[in-house]
This record gives structure tokens, C-alpha cells and sequence, in this order.
């Protein structure tokens, strides 16, 4: 599936995402993720900076799951996919290291990255949108501003 302009923007906005896998012996697991953005037209990756389990995880059972909201606005992405561990020794790892390596200005080294080939998509949204259909985007950021302090 390929990511949408929207997807992307989201990606782009999102500090924190949360990625859930599952064990071999369907033991869930849901790890925060800072570094992370859209490769090609249907990747997202991931650096794996402190990520044992997501990692083993991956290598027992493909399926993974990534949440990513925008915060203040409170809207985002649920992708759904096929998760592949990315080692130094493959051919896409440099170009890969570099996108994940501007974000994180070298502050948070990585040995593997977690490339998720996306396959569906859902979206996120506050339930303030669904109870209150007239609530506006700079509403929701202020309201957001108020209860989280900023």
C-alpha cells in the first residue's frame, strides 16, 4: 500500500510511536519508538536504539503493528505490516541510516532498523472529533496546550 501525503505529514509531525509485535509464543509486546519516518512509497523504518525484544520479536513473527498521533492536534496513523530487520551488512542500510541518523543528529546509535512494508492503514482521531464534529484542529491544539501545559 502505497503512503499517502497525509500518512507521510503525520509521520513527519509524530515524536513518539508505538510499535506492537508479538512473540513466538504470542507474548504481546508494545515498545515507544522516537526514530522513525517513511522510506520509499510503502516503507516506514525505525532505528532500533534500545529494542531486544521488538527485534527478536520481528525475527520470530513478521507481523507488527505502529501507532503514531500528532500530539496537539491528536490525529494520526494506525499501520498494520510485514516488519524485516535491516543489519549494517545489507545494501540498504546506509541510505536507510541516513534518513533515521538526520533525526536523531547522531545522538543515538543504532546496529539494525526495523523496515515495516505497509499493508493497511487507519486512522487515528480524538474522540473530541467524533463527540464534538464541530471541533476545529486549533481548537484541539490549544485544549491540548491547556492540559498538557505547554
Amino acid at each position: 500500500m502505497e503512503l499517502t501525503i497525509e500518512i507521510k505529514k503525520y509521520l513527519e509531525r509524530s515524536v513518539l510511536g508505538w510499535l506492537a509485535t508479538v512473540s513466538s509464543e504470542n507474548e504481546p509486546n508494545v515498545s515507544p519508538k522516537e526514530i522513525f519516518n517513511y522510506y520509499g512509497t510503502d516503507k516506514i523504518i525505525i532505528a532500533n536504539i534500545a529494542s531486544p525484544r521488538t527485534v527478536q520479536n520481528i525475527e520470530q513473527n513478521e507481523k507488527v503493528c505502529l501507532s503514531f498521533i500528532d500530539i496537539l492536534v491528536q490525529k494520526g496513523f494506525q499501520v498494520k505490516g510485514k516488519a524485516k530487520i535491516i543489519k549494517k551488512s545489507s545494501a540498504d542500510f546506509p541510505e536507510m541510516e541516513s534518513v533515521l541518523t538526520k533525526m536523531t543528529g547522531g545522538h543515538f546509535p543504532f546496529s539494525t532498523i526495523t523496515e515495516i512494508t505497509v499493508e493497511r492503514v487507519k486512522p487515528i482521531i480524538a474522540p473530541r472529533y467524533v463527540f464534538y464534529p464541530e471541533t476545529t484542529e486549533t481548537e484541539q491544539i490549544e485544549n491540548a496546550k491547556k492540559v498538557y501545559g505547554f
